[in-house]
């Protein structure tokens, strides 16, 4: 299992597409899991820390480190170096910080920046300036850790802000900050307001629009895996053609997430079928014990293949900082997703062993579940009777014994149309981009 640990880990993948101020969490976690020892993680957030103005956190660090009561002399030095420039940003970002403080005065912005500039300059003597100095105030805000301060100064910025590349990167730290503050609903909305710039035809260069979209999915996994309705909101983004392309070409250990996604998310089983197809294209690309888990229900129906990984996702799922996230209860703790994880796989195996045979004998099954005999006939059972599944289990010989179905000539018209929408929907889309594009030229 420490191989599994080790091999599976994707830190060293998912750390270079995020902020360094979103790499601590993750590193937290591994400390946590005592997936590596703790001195490498030390070390390593002493070096993340060194590039960010938290300078006390990183003292602490270094005491726990190596044991002593004193800070070295470049982090005291360092240390009155961020405070003196704090200081001289905070004067530099008074005048615009005492407006935005001031209700009376706020009330007299509107939606016009134009109008908003030329107000400031005539009443407040408010001018590109101070507008930038808050810009940097904020900036540095972020740099030393006060997130919520960074938060605020960076949306009024953007309020302000004219030039549409300093606007952008004002988001992007407005999202970072959220997802730290674990502001989940707000976080989603300005992911949201980010992909709809990244998406849009003005934005920069085709290049620099696919690189975006890499890192907007790796700063999303925190937020898709602890909002309410995370699972399907992934499932939403990444399987966009223009982001499945991104992930295929130069992130494919994202689609480890997507598949998780799509294995806990009943509502989206419709879409599994073409996610699939994407795992057979990615198989010599990428290996995961979760695309692998697909790959034997589903492609090779290899279920003592599909058990084995089973108990490897299980692993993956604990180990990972965005599936492993623990919840305690009273002098329990549990990982919610792995058992929501689990409980779906057994039922993917059930449903696809099912279709193959007729008769099933029912120590095989619980083989294949990963359950022993008695909690394999209750887990049957209940699902029998919830799902409504054409079966009944015959006690004597131990076996569960699937009624012969006739297929449904309207369910059939169904499954055959229902991609026929989606289908149309990208055709068109297709088509508009090639006619627009022909008319710039």
């Amino acid at each position: 299992m420490e191989e599994i640990k080790e091999n599976y880990d994707l830190t060293p993948r998912v750390a270079p597409n995020l902020d360094r101020h979103l790499v601590f969490p993750i590193l937290e976690f591994l400390q946590e899991r005592q997936l590596y020892p703790d001195e490498q993680i030390l070390k390593f957030k002493i070096e993340l820390l060194n590039q960010t103005n938290m300078v006390d956190y990183a003292m602490d660090i270094h005491k726990s480190l190596y044991h002593t009561e004193d800070a070295p002399q470049d982090m005291v030095e360092r240390r009155a170096e961020v405070v003196a420039r704090l200081k001289s940003l905070e004067e530099a970002a008074a005048p615009l910080v005492s407006f935005l403080l001031n209700p009376n005065a706020v009330q007299e912005l509107r939606a016009d920046k134009q109008y908003n500039l030329q107000m400031l300059k005539e009443r407040y003597q408010i001018g590109p300036d101070q507008i930038e100095a808050l810009y940097q105030y904020a900036k540095f805000q972020f740099e030393c850790g006060n997130y919520t301060g960074a938060a605020d100064y960076l949306y009024q910025y953007r309020t302000l802000c004219s030039n549409l590349e300093r606007s952008l990167s004002a988001l992007w730290g407005k999202l970072a900050s959220e997802i730290l503050m674990q502001n989940w609903d707000i976080a989603l909305e300005e992911l949201n307001r980010l992909k709809e710039i990244i998406d849009s035809k003005s934005f920069s260069s085709p290049l620099n629009q696919v690189q975006n979209r890499i890192w907007l999915m790796h700063w999303g996994l925190y937020i898709f895996f602890n909002h309410d309705n995370g699972r399907t909101q992934i499932i939403d983004l990444f399987n966009q053609d223009k982001y499945l392309n991104a992930i295929q070409t130069s992130a494919p250990h994202l689609l480890r997430y997507l598949a998780t996604a799509f294995i806990v998310n009943k509502r989206r089983r419709p879409q599994l079928k073409e996610f699939i197809k994407v795992i057979q294209q990615e198989h010599y690309s990428y290996k995961d014990p979760i695309i692998e888990f697909l790959a034997c229900v589903f492609v090779n129906y290899d279920f003592d293949g599909a058990q084995k990984k089973m108990k490897e996702c299980e692993e993956v799922i604990v180990n990972d900082p965005f599936l492993g996230k623990r919840v305690e209860d009273g002098n329990f703790s549990t990982v919610p997703l792995r058992d929501e994880f689990l409980e779906n796989a057994r039922l993917f195996i059930f449903e696809t062993y099912c279709k193959i045979h007729q008769r099933i004998d029912m120590g095989v099954l619980a083989e294949k579940l990963n359950l022993n005999y008695e909690e394999a006939e209750r887990w049957i059972v209940n699902l029998i009777r919830t799902s409504k599944l054409d079966a009944k289990i015959d006690s004597e010989s131990g076996t569960v014994i699937m009624e012969p179905t006739q297929p449904n000539v309207h369910e059939q018209l169904i499954n055959h149309t229902k991609g026929l929408s989606g289908r149309t929907y990208k055709l068109v889309n297709q088509l508009l981009e090639h006619t627009q594009a022909q008319a710039t030229r």
